[in-house]
């Protein structure tokens, strides 16, 4: 058995609760969610898959899923269960070199299910990183740059001077770039967008969140209204599932749309793009899962002159996935960076912190993604036992 052979697979679900602040700004909003998606169930942290992948040599790579059923449509205890049950066998004995040849088995042998899929394919790039002593970044072509912009988050919320506090906060901190949430009405957008503008000045890039919130019809007059603001992107306007009233909305506004809720593969980038539906693509470690469909879907973006926005609220492990891929791929951007794990939750499982500062996160020094994972955290914050798969 040679050295690369992947021999043990590790999956923990955790649950990490969110700041007890954050809490309270949330429950600020109409629906506590600090957003405009009409879900019912409170939002009270992150719910996680932690993956590692063992090799033959005793190396191992880690990586991490954030889903929450809203969004993603998949619970923690779903991800374990499809790959113990109908994955690992694709995986184990495979070479962790072989991302593409392992991909390309599960494509074949399981539909759909990206976010699993990805949390794999992320771990053997850490794994065969291990192996040959390189950082993630260095294997994805090398860190272009090493002190990646932040854009910051601003939630929902039902005071306008609440919201605009929170921005000048983050400008303070350093961000250039504010994504804020919207969609309780067309009125209030623009109240909240022209409080921003007018706080924060015209160097603050603003870019918007509606949360699937508005009609086809009212979501074009929603970004309309907003867009002398000097709108960068705009985020998930309509409904997720319906493709059709997204073309719409981008034929009707200059304002580039991103599909968040809505975009969880390859294939659905594709489609949205072909019927003019998106002018931004966002990515993260769970759409379109994995680093290799990460790096496609940049290299689609780069084809077509659209940007890209690496963005999520994860823990560390989903942090430093976003700044290898970010800092490898930082010229085909064309825009900040979202991350806000670090604001919201109350640890990030690693052993030593991130370095956020400026409004910058600085990619890690090291093999790998150049963090250490907190076994007893993962430990504190795991909802069952590790399940093992040999």
């Amino acid at each position: 058995m040679n050295e690369d052979t992947i021999v043990r697979i590790e999956l923990t679900e955790v649950a990490i609760p969110f700041k007890k602040e954050v809490q309270e700004v949330m429950q600020g909003s109409g629906n506590g969610l600090g957003m405009a998606i009409p879900a019912e169930e409170p939002w009270l942290g992150g719910d996680f898959v932690i993956c590692r992948l063992f090799s033959a040599s005793g190396k191992a790579g880690m990586s991490e899923a954030f889903v929450w059923l809203p969004e993603s449509g998949v619970s923690p205890r779903g991800i374990v269960e499809t790959i113990q049950d109908d994955m690992a066998p694709f995986v184990l004995g495979e070479s962790a070199f072989n991302t593409e040849r392992l991909m390309t088995r599960l494509n074949n042998n399981v539909a759909r299910n990206e976010i699993a899929k990805g949390l794999l394919d992320s771990a053997c790039f850490e794994l065969k990183a291990h192996l040959v002593g390189r950082s993630v970044a260095d294997l994805l072509g090398g860190a272009q740059i090493r002190e990646l912009p932040l854009a910051a988050l601003v939630p929902l919320h039902n005071d306008t001077a609440t919201m605009v506090f929170l921005a000048k906060h983050w400008r303070e901190q350093g961000s250039r770039t504010i994504r804020v949430k919207l969609g309780e009405s067309i009125e209030r957008d623009v109240e909240i967008m022209g409080a921003m503008r007018e706080a924060l000045g015209n160097e603050v890039r603003l870019r918007v969140d509606y949360n699937q919130a508005y009609s086809t019809w009212d979501a074009i007059t929603a970004i309309n209204a907003i867009e002398h603001f000097r709108i960068e992107v705009a985020e998930q306007p309509a409904k997720a599932s319906n493709y059709l009233a997204m073309a719409e909305v981008q034929k009707r506004v200059n304002v580039p749309l991103m599909a968040h809720e809505g975009c969880f593969s390859l294939d659905e980038i594709h489609q949205l793009h072909a019927l003019g539906a998106i002018g931004a693509i966002g990515i993260n470690g769970e759409r379109p899962g994995g680093l290799s469909a990460a790096v496609r879907a940049i290299h689609f973006a780069e084809q077509n002159g659209l940007g890209v926005v690496l963005h999520n609220q994860p823990a560390g492990l989903g942090s430093v996935w976003q700044a290898h891929l970010g800092a490898a791929f930082h010229s085909s951007l064309h825009y900040d960076m979202e991350l806000f794990g670090h604001v919201m939750l109350e640890h990030d499982l690693l052993k030593a912190p991130l370095n956020y500062s400026g409004g910058t996160l600085t990619l890690p020094e090291g093999a790998g993604w150049g963090v250490e994972l907190d076994i007893d955290a993962l430990d504190r914050y795991s909802v069952r036992p590790t399940t093992v798969i040999e």
